[in-house]
């Protein structure tokens, strides 16, 4: 059976706007000088710790996750007030449990946002598997979040397709052996980049049959010549 797992911010929520916004505000607040034009392109997907430790150098898990906390309450506000799905994507996910696929979340995201995306979206208890940031050791690109969701899902790499719209995503999806969907609400196809596990792109999932994509997972029928 076909698996899909989602990231969830700028996935299946239209949210990197406001994390973008909230960095902003945050490292200002603290006096934080910005750390370039391509810090959301870099670090999407890495855990909250991992960036915090880049910005702020050698932190213990406890002051890590307290300066996550602080920025991420910043986003929250700052999405609550605007908050919405990527295009069609409930009805997309809808589309695909009831035809059977079996669906996960991935994120670097930590309990407190998950939770709050989920509620936001009216699938709290939806997905058949959870995995966050804390749930790991390590960020995308490591492939160890996709193949924990593979596990709770009971699925091989390659009965999942990945839904991801950061590169880090792209290439830790393709790391764990598993395929990719590019969902350029974030970043265009080509910062995505071509790689071959990946086997489309597009805005949203408006024009997508779910059900369609889940046959691409199905392995070529064996042909046995005869005699």
């Amino acid at each position: 059976m076909a698996a899909f797992i989602f990231d969830i911010d700028g996935t299946i929520i239209d949210s990197m706007p406001c994390h973008d916004r909230s960095w902003k505000t945050f490292l200002a607040r603290r006096n934080v000088a910005a750390p370039g034009e391509d810090f959301v392109s870099r670090t999407a997907g890495r855990s909250g710790a991992e960036v915090m430790r880049e910005l702020f150098g050698k932190l213990s898990d406890q002051e890590a996750h307290a300066l996550v906390g602080e920025k991420e309450a910043i986003y929250r506000e700052l999405f609550g007030a605007e908050f919405r799905e990527v295009a069609g994507f409930t009805a997309f996910a809808r589309a695909a449990r009831d035809g059977g696929v079996r669906l996960a979340c991935a994120t670097a995201g930590d309990p407190d946002n998950i939770a709050f995306a989920l509620d936001g979206l009216g699938l709290q208890g939806f997905f058949d598997a959870m995995v966050g940031a804390f749930d790991v050791k390590r960020g995308k690109p490591d492939p160890e979040i996709f193949l924990l969701a593979a596990e709770r899902l009971g699925a091989v790499p390659s009965d999942c397709l990945v839904f991801e719209d950061a590169p880090l995503g792209i290439e830790g999806a393709g790391r764990a052996g598993m395929r990719a969907f590019g969902i350029t609400s974030s970043f265009a196809a080509v910062e995505l980049g071509a790689p071959s596990h990946v086997i489309a792109c597009a805005q949203d999932y408006v024009a997508l049959d779910p059900l369609a994509l889940a046959t691409l997972l199905q392995p070529e029928p064996e042909i046995h010549p005869h005699g």
